[in-house]
């Protein structure tokens, strides 16, 4: 019985991923220092990314008959990259609130750490079975980190994270087990695991088997995305969990979910379905979002109406793949400037407060208002931001070009109503505090006394401009991330 050979260089992302929550581990262990633990993480996350680019184009590893398990390409190596990007965003964010001790640094970071690793098997799974463990890998950490905080003895402990914390895990669970089925249904009747053999069944009498099959599939991974009527666990998860763990739900574990679905619905038929989650994920996503009140609340349910326009890409299979994948890195990275902005401007520690918490902070802080107006008006596909503009038009232009303008239609349309909520917040952000009565007051003054001024911390300060910088430098060279996906 001969051996297989496991190719080591196309691992490499794999083994920065992993040993940085090794070493964020042993570094808590031995040290205990925060600033070292914080430091190896972040040095672990530019190492991924390295690896990744260096990786990009080695050899399969992990092949057997039928295809192989472990497949790099420049498509893997961007969101390798992205994931190690996020992470490193959402850990800067976090970074106040761990010198507060509101959270341990030594199992935020190795948590952190492990959900990276997991995005990065997602990123280079070449079967079913390494996609599902890659992608609860990623999930798995982000159970304990919506409920990881500590309180202060004067401090009223609530129940917030972890109700969130378990809302999350029960309903992952059960995603997990659809999507396990609908991989066990699809195996008994294509006889396949391989992405590159994954296709109908051979046998027409397996053919209604193998439909079903995917389609459970499709759903299981739809619980990751928040699509509807999958998504009920997003705003309260969202809203329950830190800040800066909300920003990693909403961005490096949906796009971890988003890989997986392009995926799928790449190979597979399941235009039925996705058309289906696409147009009441996009449609109840924006009417929800009108009505919101909380800033996280908000940005939870704009995150949901933002997978329906992935879906609606997906729904055409395979030519709506490349659209798909660069509207998801447009959107994360946009996603990543919305949430920093509220991190800011929230005192250190704090919940994402409500949408009253905002108004005139662009009069305060104006490059953090700048910011958040550049990141809803991506979110929104309008200029100047310029990178959500690109990503609404490739999916637009990829149903087009299948034909299925009606459902370009409802994209328009939809994005039209988010327009609304967009506007909404960034008109707040410029709105000084109304007249009270008879007041005489300042309002200049009066708002400078309700919502004082708040430092930005460093690290805070330095991933918002790199997100930022990242979202306007897509925005005038979009090519380079559609290359980097084909």
């Amino acid at each position: 019985m001969s051996s297989q050979s496991v190719g080591h260089f196309a691992l490499l992302p794999l083994y920065a991923a992993a040993g940085t929550a090794i070493l964020a581990l042993l570094a808590d262990l031995f040290t205990g220092r925060r600033a070292a633990i914080t430091g190896v993480t972040l040095l672990g996350t530019l190492a991924t990314a390295i690896c990744a680019i260096l990786a990009a184009s080695a050899e399969p590893t992990f092949c057997a008959t039928g295809g192989c398990s472990w497949i790099p390409t420049g498509a893997a190596a961007t969101t390798a990259v992205l994931f190690a990007g996020l992470t490193a965003g959402v850990l800067a964010f976090a970074l106040p609130a761990l010198r507060l001790g509101v959270a341990p640094a030594g199992e935020f970071c190795f948590l952190l750490a492990c959900s990276m690793t997991g995005g990065v098997t997602v990123a280079y799974a070449g079967d079913l079975i390494t996609l599902i463990v890659g992608l609860e890998t990623l999930t798995l950490p982000l159970y304990v980190l919506v409920g990881l905080r500590r309180f202060a003895p004067s401090e009223r402990v609530t129940s917030e994270p972890a109700a969130a914390s378990l809302t999350f895990f029960l309903i992952s669970v059960v995603s997990t087990a659809i999507a396990l089925l609908g991989v066990a249904l699809n195996y008994v009747a294509t006889g396949v695991v391989h992405l590159a053999s994954l296709g109908p069944a051979q046998a027409a009498v397996f053919a209604p088997l193998a439909g079903v099959g995917a389609a459970l599939l499709v759903i299981g991974l739809a619980f990751k995305v928040a699509a509807v009527p999958l998504h009920a666990w997003a705003p309260a998860t969202y809203d329950g969990a830190p800040v800066p763990v909300a920003a990693y739900l909403s961005t490096a574990s949906k796009l971890g979910g988003i890989l997986a679905l392009v995926t799928v619905a790449s190979r597979l038929d399941t235009r039925a379905v996705v058309t289906i989650l696409a147009i009441l994920t996009m449609t109840i996503g924006n009417l929800v979002a009108l009505r919101q009140t909380r800033m996280v609340r908000l940005l939870a349910w704009s995150s949901v109406a933002q997978a329906g326009y992935i879906l609606a890409a997906l729904a055409i299979g395979a030519p709506g793949a490349v659209a798909a994948l660069a509207y998801a890195g447009f959107f994360v990275v946009l996603e990543l400037v919305a949430f920093g902005v509220v991190v800011a401007l929230r005192p250190q520690g704090a919940d994402g407060g409500t949408l009253a918490d905002f108004r005139g902070a662009g009069r305060r802080s104006p490059w953090l208002g700048a910011s958040l107006v550049l990141a809803f008006a991506g979110l929104a596909g309008l200029p100047p931001g310029l990178a959500g503009l690109f990503a609404k038009l490739s999916v637009v232009d990829a149903l087009i070009d299948a034909n299925w303008t009606w459902l370009a239609g409802v994209v328009v349309l939809n994005a039209v109503i988010a327009l609304a909520y967009y506007v909404r917040v960034s008109a707040a952000l410029y709105t000084l505090p109304p007249r009270v009565g008879f007041s005489v007051a300042d309002p200049v003054l009066l708002d400078e006394a309700i919502h004082p001024h708040l430092p930005v911390p460093r690290p805070v300060a330095i991933a918002v401009a790199a997100a930022v910088t990242a979202a306007v430098a897509l925005g005038f060279a979009p090519q380079l991330l559609f290359n980097a996906l084909t």
